[in-house]
């Protein structure tokens, strides 16, 4: 067989692996809307969109799973697209937006905002993340960058990590003197998608799509990228452009879902692995995959944390930390750079 008709035949079994996801992605965003406290039945869920009759049920479903299954979506895919998109512009396998600090920036941020100033607007939120993200990723960067050697992998993750204690440091500072501040966003700082509304997907959706578009067709030159930058120099790429609209992609995917859920943590440190080890290290079906995959495990730890302790629910951002912390141990251990 050439290796045309190998290449051609692993894009057809890919095809049909991101096909497969895609249909187990509805399925459970369709099982979030029907399980949880109140179960409902597939025909319960299509009356509420056939009669709206503003009974409870209807009401339950169109204003608070409809959104809650969307936002898991959407967060999900988000945060596994721009961790991989961080592990490659950085050839690190530890990289994602909780571990460097991106989620950290944009949560100190929105904290900072409603502590001072009073803010509550969805769409001022929306802003606000968006410039802590990339503040908090500017430092991470440039602490990383310093030294003769450069940025390395080892550097930027100790610069990520200090900038997400330094973060969470004066989060907690601001949380502890200001007590109204604390009562407002202490519920969402833990991460979770419960109580989010359709309003607040809506604030978001429209930046963080057009990111996604823009890690599709940056797709090739990543791939080019994270050969090297000396490779890619060699073969004509403006690796310092490709990197600056990469780290805007990254801030918009991290900081619109944060905006929204909080910052969750791990879900870009898993997926990215998971999909490699499934379709290997070419982004044009890394990134897709990845949007997809990370919608099924947030949208599955969110009906699993409905579960444990029920009637109470378990917030998804402490779910993703059960899962996460085994998972980067292991990463952490087996060290190297990405392949």
């Amino acid at each position: 067989m050439k290796y045309s008709d190998r290449e051609r035949t692993n894009n057809f079994y890919r095809s049909i692996g991101l096909i497969a996801a895609c249909c187990c992605l509805i399925l459970l965003m369709i099982a979030s809307i029907m399980f949880g406290l109140h179960t409902f039945t597939w025909n319960q869920i299509l009356e509420s969109f056939r009669h709206f009759d503003q009974s409870n049920d209807a009401i339950i479903i169109q204003s608070v799973r409809i959104p809650r299954a969307l936002i898991a979506a959407l967060v999900g895919g988000s945060l596994a697209v721009a961790g991989a998109l961080m592990q490659a512009i950085t050839r690190n396998p530890l990289a994602s937006p909780s571990i460097f600090g991106i989620n950290s920036g944009a949560a100190f941020a929105i904290v900072l905002s409603v502590g001072f100033f009073n803010v509550s607007s969805l769409t001022q939120f929306v802003w606000i993340a968006f410039l802590g993200a990339a503040v908090s990723s500017s430092l991470v960067y440039g602490l990383g960058s310093l030294g003769r050697d450069g940025l390395t992998p080892m550097k930027i993750t100790l610069a990520g990590s200090a900038m997400t204690a330094f973060f969470g440091a004066l989060t907690q500072g601001i949380l502890l003197a200001n007590g109204k501040a604390f009562d407002q966003v202490l519920y969402w700082l833990v991460g979770s998608i419960e109580g989010r509304t359709m309003a607040m997907l809506q604030s978001v959706y429209p930046y963080i799509l057009v990111a996604w578009i823009g890690a599709i067709v940056l797709s090739p030159h990543i791939n080019v990228l994270s050969m090297g930058d000396d490779v890619a120099k060699g073969l004509g790429q403006r690796t310092v452009f490709i990197k600056f609209i990469t780290a805007v992609i990254i801030v918009i995917l991290a900081g619109g879902s944060v905006a929204v859920a909080g910052p969750i943590v791990f879900v870009g440190i898993i997926i990215p692995h998971i999909v490699r080890f499934l379709v290997g290290i070419d982004y044009r079906w890394v990134i897709p995959y990845c949007a997809i995959l990370g919608g099924i495990l947030l949208v599955g730890a969110d009906i699993a944390a409905r579960f444990i302790v029920m009637p109470k629910e378990v917030h998804v951002g402490v779910t993703t930390a059960i899962l996460g912390v085994p998972f980067f141990i292991y990463i952490a251990r087996k060290g190297g750079l990405l392949k």
